[in-house]
């Protein structure tokens, strides 16, 4: 069973949480944030919602291997793992398609291997966010070389609108738009990660960056 991801219209259309909890987290980003596109309340319970669907998919399997992309991911997997009623096991992966830079390169680099051999184990890939998908394509073709029992794909996030490889991810969070988010894992050059909510920077906040 595949989850439907709900859709975020784009961020006109949104009501504008203009951040007053802020600074009671992290004041010193408060002057970068545009708005909050998806609150802690809504990531949580979504998170929540993969968690009884994974339960529920995998009950009577053997153990679960969750495996993060680093480093975006490893927030969502940390909650999402705790939502997950069944035995895991953990490893990660880290690549580079970014840099500095709001969109992805295309060009993927493995920064880090799995420490686990996963032939005959149920594997599920933990992403932030998705969105040429090119990272993700490559990753599930190199995963599939090594003769994984299962192979599937979670992600917070999906931008269906700059995808450019058809991917099935069977546990999809948020449909947002093409726009670039910080929080909840996700940084700008290393920053921000440390948010409770996905929100916008400002475009002041990122002038200059490579793209």
């Amino acid at each position: 069973m595949h989850t439907r991801a709900m859709v975020l219209p784009d961020t006109d259309s949104r009501i504008d949480l203009t951040v007053p909890t802020l600074e009671a987290h992290v004041p010193d980003y408060e002057s970068d944030i545009e708005r909050i596109l998806i609150s802690s309340e809504e990531i949580q319970d979504c998170i929540r919602r993969f968690g009884e669907q994974i339960t529920a998919d995998y009950k009577g399997e053997d153990s679960l291997l969750l495996v993060g992309v680093l480093k975006g991911a490893f927030v969502v997997m940390a909650d999402l793992a705790r939502h997950i009623r069944l035995p895991l096991e953990f490893d990660f992966m880290a690549v580079s398609s970014y840099g500095m830079a709001t969109k992805t390169s295309g060009v993927v680099r493995i920064l880090k291997d799995l420490e686990h051999e996963i032939e005959g184990r149920n594997v599920l890939l933990v992403e932030d966010i998705v969105d040429s998908g090119l990272t993700l394509s490559y990753l599930l073709r190199n995963l599939r070389t090594r003769r994984p029992k299962s192979l599937e794909v979670c992600a917070l996030m999906q931008k269906t609108e700059v995808q450019q490889v058809p991917l099935d991810i069977k546990y999809r969070g948020f449909e947002i738009p093409p726009v670039f988010v910080v929080g909840y894992g996700l940084d700008f050059g290393e920053r921000f990660r440390n948010l409770p909510y996905v929100a916008l920077l400002k475009p002041e906040a990122y002038e200059g960056a490579i793209t």
